[in-house]
Order: structure tokens, then C-alpha cells, then sequence
């Protein structure tokens, strides 16, 4: 069961990962008012929100979606790293 939950918590960061990503290099190819952008935007923003809200403005460049994508992989890892040693 253990294992199950780790595995679980490995593919759901994964996903998010993939999600911020792609949601990102679809910002710098699509209109904001393409359908899958907004979509996607929809998805992620929810999740970038937060970060964006304790993150310092730097310009022109959002480093929000690198600052979530390396805390997710922290707390995922941490998480598994615990539930394993159980």
C-alpha cells in the first residue's frame, strides 16, 4: 500500500510538471485567446497563483512556473522519502 501511495504522488508531480511546462512553451508560440492556451492557463494558473504571490517582480520574466516545478519535486521527494521509511 505504501509503495502504491508513493507511486502515486511520483506521477501526479510528473503530471504537474508536464502541465506547467507545456503551459509555458505554449506561451511563447500561441495567442493568450487560443482556445488550448486558455485551457491550459485555466489548469495552470490555479496552481502558479500562489507562488506568484510571494515571488519578487523580475520583469519581463515569470520564473514562477521553474520556482513550482523545483517545490514540487522537493515535497513530492520529501514525502516519498517518508512514507518509505514507514
Amino acid at each position: 500500500m505504501v509503495f502504491f501511495i508513493a507511486r502515486f504522488i511520483q506521477v501526479t508531480v510528473q503530471v504537474l510538471v508536464w502541465l506547467v511546462i507545456i503551459d509555458s512553451l505554449l506561451s511563447f508560440f500561441m495567442a493568450p485567446f487560443h482556445p488550448v492556451r486558455q485551457t491550459m492557463d485555466r489548469i495552470v494558473e490555479p496552481l502558479l497563483a500562489p507562488v506568484r504571490r510571494f515571488m519578487p517582480q523580475t520583469g519581463m520574466i515569470d520564473l514562477s512556473p521553474l520556482v513550482f516545478i523545483l517545490g514540487v519535486q522537493l515535497l513530492g521527494s520529501l514525502l516519498i522519502n517518508v512514507l518509505l521509511r514507514l
